[in-house]
């Protein structure tokens, strides 16, 4: 049986069981997400005491989780509490009560922890390196500073999306004069942390507010990728999901595509948080991370007993995980990129074409999962590739990065080239389709040279010769597989170099 591993997250808003299964990669894959809506933030007396009927709710929830949990036979079940349950003066007989009258073990997340959590799901699942994090819940918001992926500063605010609710929204929806006092309310909070002014840096958000407004903005805009993990926005496009929102009526509001109807009341309140902080912070994008908390905890339990709270390098982890789900053999990726820094070095001696750094890498990331759709089906190995890549999740890629690698990594040619990036047509200039054609081609060019997994061609050689190029090709064994299929291939880079290419094979 695989290894299952599940959580408890007892949140202001929702209790959510989560239950993941580790694949032969070592990655953990979600294979059951049960969301109940409490809201126990509403069952919070002024006075702090959670009260009877509010505990009754939260038991009788974890009960039903409790089938869950015993029928896949889980052995280790985290179970955490954020806000409510830490805020109430009855935490104690909370806690008793539930271990009392289920299998779980309740763990109370400070602040502290629950920022840091969210800072660990962000650091070791995105690309970037320096940002201001939210996670806006329904008692609390957590706000944290990293640079360099090192969390630098953090802080706990005592309000989340149900509190602000309850404290400025009379309605089901706000009224513009309740959404002014709101902003002012937020702008006036954040400015008591001098650290989070005027960084420029992303904000990253995560939680369930934050996804029901990336999705929402994906629907508006008919966003042809799935996926929202590393989902880019910018401000315009927050007012832009904003104005939409305060125009519809909260019945229209409870049926719009991409939000859950248990947020339709909290949407509006939750959108007025990121936008005044993303002014706050004179962001530079809104980024919606769909790793948050619980992934953070997985995390450091994944990555601590190698010592480090941290990935080295997310991509690279993200390339280890695709190798291990399909198969493909890293020798023969280094092998490629071997023959890559040889090719790149001749192109660049002759002048060929005009090769950046930045393409090199690109190649050598698309060398980790080229055409890694053969694992499906052989015939259809490029569309296979392009799609996978396309609409898989890549931590550590972004969304206009994740589709330039599947274009490149699954190039066969140029119209099929065409066909996949028409829905991408305006994310690249017809410069970069050029590059990244070329790019392709070059790739393609040089997997040929391994056709039989051999790793035969040991050295490649370019010279000039009667207004073409000749590339003499070295090889310890038979090379007549390798030497077939670069002769179909040769015609795409004679297209990048625009002139004739002679192949010359020689054995030892």
């Amino acid at each position: 049986m695989k290894e299952k591993y599940g959580i408890i997250d007892i949140g202001s808003n929702t209790v959510r069981l989560v239950i993941y299964e580790r694949q032969k990669s070592g990655r953990l894959r979600e294979i059951e997400n049960v969301k109940a809506v409490v809201r126990l933030r509403n069952y919070l007396t002024p006075e702090n005491l959670l009260m009877a009927n509010g505990i009754e709710l939260l038991l009788d929830t974890l009960q039903s989780f409790q089938e869950i949990v015993r029928h896949h036979r889980l052995e280790r079940v985290k179970c955490v509490a954020t806000a409510t349950v830490r805020q109430a003066k009855n935490q104690k007989e909370i806690i008793e009560l539930i271990e009392a009258h289920t299998d779980f073990r309740v763990r109370v997340l400070t602040g502290e922890e629950e920022a840091y959590y969210g800072f660990l799901a962000v650091v070791n699942s995105t690309p970037i390196s320096e940002a201001v994090t939210i996670d806006i819940g329904g008692g609390s918001t957590e706000i944290t500073y990293y640079k360099d992926r090192e969390l630098l500063e953090f802080h706990s605010f005592p309000f989340g999306v149900l509190s602000l609710k309850e404290a400025f929204v009379s309605g089901n929806i706000p009224t513009s004069e309740e959404l002014v006092q709101l902003s002012s309310y937020l702008k006036k909070q954040f400015e008591t942390l001098p650290w989070l002014l005027g960084k420029n840096v992303p904000l990253v958000a995560t939680g369930g507010s934050a996804r029901n407004v990336a999705q929402i903005h994906q629907f508006m805009m008919q966003y042809p990728l799935a996926g929202i993990h590393q989902y880019e926005m910018k401000q315009k496009d927050l007012l832009e999901v904003r104005k939409r929102l305060t125009e519809l009526s909260f019945e229209k509001i409870q049926k719009l595509e991409g939000l859950s109807k248990d947020r339709a009341d909290l949407i509006i309140p939750a959108l007025e948080v990121f936008c005044v902080l993303y002014d706050a912070v004179d962001a530079s994008s809104f980024v919606l991370s769909r790793k948050g908390l619980r992934d953070g905890i997985f995390y450091e339990e994944m990555i601590q007993p190698f010592g480090t709270r941290l990935f080295p390098n997310v991509l690279q982890e993200s390339f280890f995980e695709l190798a291990q789900d399909y198969d493909v053999r890293l020798d023969d990726v280094q092998h490629v990129n071997k023959l890559i820094i040889q090719l790149v070095e001749q192109i660049r001696f002759l002048q060929l074409y005009p090769l950046t750094d930045e393409d090199v890498c690109d190649m050598k990331q698309a060398a980790h999962v080229f055409y890694l759709g053969q694992y499906i089906d052989e015939e259809s190995s490029s569309q296979h590739t392009f799609y996978i890549l396309a609409n898989r999740t890549i931590d550590g890629l972004m969304h206009k990065d994740r589709v330039k690698l599947a274009l490149i990594a699954s190039y066969k040619n140029k119209p099929l080239f065409k066909q996949y990036i028409a829905p991408f047509d305006d994310w690249f200039t017809k410069k970069e389709q050029r590059r990244i054609r070329a790019l392709g081609a070059l790739l393609k060019f040089v997997y040929s040279l391994n056709e039989t997994k051999r790793k035969i061609v040991e050295q490649i050689k370019m010279s000039e010769q009667d207004g073409g190029i000749v590339i003499n090709i070295h090889c310890c064994g038979d090379f007549r597989a390798e030497e077939y299929q670069a002769e179909k291939n040769k015609k795409h880079i004679e297209k990048i170099f625009k002139r004739p290419v002679e192949l010359c094979f020689q054995q030892k």
